[in-house]
C-alpha cells in the first residue's frame, strides 16, 4: 500500500524550507515578496498560508527568529518563571491552554520494558510536519516528529521494547488534533518512562508558559541542582514526547536556540508561533 504521507509536502515543510535559509539570510531581512518566491507561491498565497499556519504575519515570524528576541524574551520570561517555577513541581503543568500530566512508569514496567502492555500508535499530520503517536490507557506514550514517514517510529520500539504494537492512523489524527489545537479544557495525560532525574527535568519545562523560554541553568536551579546544566540538556534530549512536555523552550543563556531532537528549524518554527501568539 502506498504511504499517503510520502509525496505530500506540508504547510511546515513549506515554511522549514524559508527557515533555513533565515539562518544565513536574516540579517538582510528578506522581503516577503522575497520569501514568497523560495517558497514558489504567489505573495497573496503565501502570506495567506503563513497566516493559517503561524498566527502572525512572515514580517512578525521573522523578527521572531532573531537573536534580540530571543535575549528578549528570557529577560521577559525571568519573572513570570520565577513565580511559576516557585509553585512547586509537582501536580499538573499548563501549556499553551492545555493541562498535562505525568504519569510516571515503575520501576518495574521500566524493568520490564513494557512486556504485556498494549500500545497503539499511528502517523499524523501537525502543525510542524509528520508526527508519529504511541498511546495506551494511561495515555501519551510516545510523540515524535519526522521528516519523512517510517514504516514503524524507532522511538517507540525504544522506549517500549517489548510491548504490543497496533497502528491505528485516524485514531492518531484525532488525537493530534486535540494536542495542537490552541484551546481546549480536556486533560492530556503522559504516560513516560524515565528516571527520578529526568521526571524532575520534565515536570519543570511543564512550569514554562507559553511564549516564554528558560535557560538550562535555569532548569537547574529550580531542580534543586544548579551544577546540572549538562544532565538537564541530555534529559531535555530524552524527552518521550515532544511538544507536550515542551523541551523546545528551553534555550541558551545567549539567547541561541542551539538543538533540537527533532530539528533545529522545527524547534525555531515552535517558539516563534508560540512567540506571536502572545500578542494575541
Amino acid at each position: 500500500m502506498e504511504n499517503p504521507y510520502s509525496s505530500r509536502m506540508s504547510d511546515y515543510e513549506k515554511i522549514a524550507a524559508i527557515i533555513r535559509h533565515l539562518d544565513t539570510a536574516h540579517v538582510s531581512q528578506p522581503s516577503v515578496s522575497e520569501m514568497a518566491e523560495m517558497a514558489g507561491l504567489s505573495l497573496f498565497h503565501f502570506h495567506r498560508l503563513f497566516k493559517r499556519w503561524a498566527g502572525i504575519s512572515p514580517k512578525d515570524f521573522l523578527q521572531c527568529l532573531t537573536l534580540e528576541h530571543a535575549k528578549s524574551c528570557l529577560l521577559d520570561s525571568r519573572s513570570i518563571l520565577d513565580a511559576a517555577l516557585d509553585a512547586g513541581l509537582s501536580g499538573p503543568g499548563r501549556l499553551h491552554d492545555l493541562f498535562v500530566t505525568i504519569e510516571a512508569a515503575s520501576p518495574g514496567e521500566v524493568k520490564s520494558g513494557g512486556e504485556g502492555m498494549q500500545v497503539e500508535w499511528g502517523m499524523a499530520e501537525s502543525p510542524f510536519g509528520l508526527c508519529s503517536l504511541g498511546w495506551n490507557n494511561r495515555g501519551i506514550c510516545h510523540l515524535a516528529f519526522h521528516d519523512q514517514a517510517p514504516d514503524f517510529p524507532d522511538g517507540l520500539q525504544v522506549e517500549w521494547p517489548k510491548a504490543a504494537f497496533r497502528r491505528k492512523d485516524e485514531a492518531a489524527g484525532k488525537r493530534a488534533s486535540k494536542i495542537f489545537v490552541k484551546k481546549t479544557a480536556d486533560r492530556i495525560p503522559a504516560f513516560v518512562s524515565g528516571s527520578a532525574f529526568q521526571l524532575k527535568v520534565w515536570r519543570a519545562l511543564l512550569r514554562i508558559p507559553r511564549g516564554n523560554v528558560a535557560t538550562y541553568s535555569s532548569i537547574a536551579s529550580a531542580i534543586g541542582n544548579p551544577g546540572a546544566l549538562r544532565a538537564v540538556g541530555t534529559a531535555c534530549g530524552a524527552n518521550p514526547v515532544a511538544w507536550l512536555i515542551p523541551c523546545h523552550r528551553v534555550i541558551r543563556a545567549t539567547g541561541i536556540v542551539g538543538g533540537y531532537r527533532w530539528g533545529r528549524e522545527r524547534k525555531r518554527s515552535m517558539l516563534a508561533v508560540e512567540s506571536g501568539g502572545r500578542r494575541e
